[in-house]
């Protein structure tokens, strides 16, 4: 089926701060992207098993596997990267290690060497999605899309510019060539990064420093997407005591002065905080980049919420 035509690349990196609802927009972009017979990989790479969680799934293996089923015949995998089995590949790829690479996991070298090289452990995992995006059989892309819910936005740049961690590693050979190709998808045609926000002042700071720390990376930005937006209930402005307790009138409620100085308050500090939300919205308007708005769920999030996300996503 190819590329969807409003999100044209094959790599979907996702990312935003902690508790911006990165997890679920990766999913559903995931499940947006399958419509129509196509076939797309959600990654997770944090350990987390955040996909599991949000799929009522026991903990995924480190393999693909079917999640969700899409209109069109289309189908989700995912796929939880764990760096210790990501090495062993790797190893056994490039070494023909086999069982001695297993013995080197038991006796504890695997970790070993993820922890004393942490760049070590960013080029495994963004090499497998790498491998996956770019995979093919019989002539033909096994996946349309492969979407990363990668890490949050204060980590994402050192994770994405696996080059300069490697560069302290390794001067030639298999790692080396493994991260000047993830480092050549990364900043090209083929990839986003999608920025994922509410509209509150530390997740739009920490978005705005992603993103310039990207663009400084030369890694192509895609969309922000600002998660959990609510509907203004009031008209900008000021609310008076005079016009709540007409409304109650009207409205042939109890008007109490307790009631009335209440409600006063409650309007008022709700129409501060759109002004605050408004102003976010110019500075993440200023950046230039397509701006995507989803609803906050006030029921949370199960596969008729993501989907519904999903729609949004596509249309968007």
């Amino acid at each position: 089926m190819g590329e969807h035509r409003n999100w044209p690349e094959r790599l979907h990196v996702v990312t935003g701060k902690g508790g911006t609802g990165k997890t679920s927009v990766a999913a559903a972009l995931a499940l947006g992207l399958a419509a129509g017979g196509r076939r797309t990989l959600l990654v997770e790479v944090e350990g987390r098993q955040g996909i599991a969680q949000l799929f009522g799934l026991d903990p995924l293996p480190y393999q693909e596997k079917r999640i969700a089923t899409t209109s069109g015949g289309g189908e989700v995998r995912a796929l939880a990267v764990d760096p210790e089995e990501a090495l062993l590949e790797y190893l056994d790829m490039f070494y023909k290690l086999g069982a001695a690479g297993r013995a080197l996991r038991k006796i504890g070298a695997i970790d070993f060497a993820t922890t004393i090289a942490p760049g070590l452990r960013d080029v495994l995992l963004t090499g497998k999605v790498k491998e996956a995006t770019t995979r093919a059989e019989n002539g033909r892309r096994v996946y349309d899309a492969v979407v990363l819910d990668a890490p949050p936005t204060g980590r994402v740049g050192r994770f994405l510019n696996v080059t300069a961690e490697t560069a302290r590693l390794a001067k030639v050979g298999p790692i080396k060539t493994q991260s000047d190709g993830v480092a050549s998808l990364l900043r090209s045609p083929m990839t986003a990064v999608h920025v994922v926000t509410l509209l509150e002042e530390m997740p739009v700071q920490e978005s705005l420093d992603a993103i310039g720390e990207l663009t400084a990376l030369h890694i192509p930005i895609g969309r922000i997407i600002v998660n959990g937006a609510r509907p203004s209930l009031l008209p900008a402005g000021k609310v008076t005591k005079a016009e709540v307790k007409r409304g109650l009138t009207a409205a042939g409620l109890p008007a109490s002065a307790g009631t009335v100085s209440q409600l006063t308050a409650e309007a008022q500090a709700h129409l501060t905080r759109r002004e605050l939300e408004e102003s976010l919205r110019v500075e993440l308007a200023e950046l230039g980049r397509p701006l995507v708005e989803l609803p906050q769920l006030p029921d949370g999030i199960d596969l008729a919420a993501l989907q519904d996300l999903a729609g949004r996503l596509l249309r968007a």
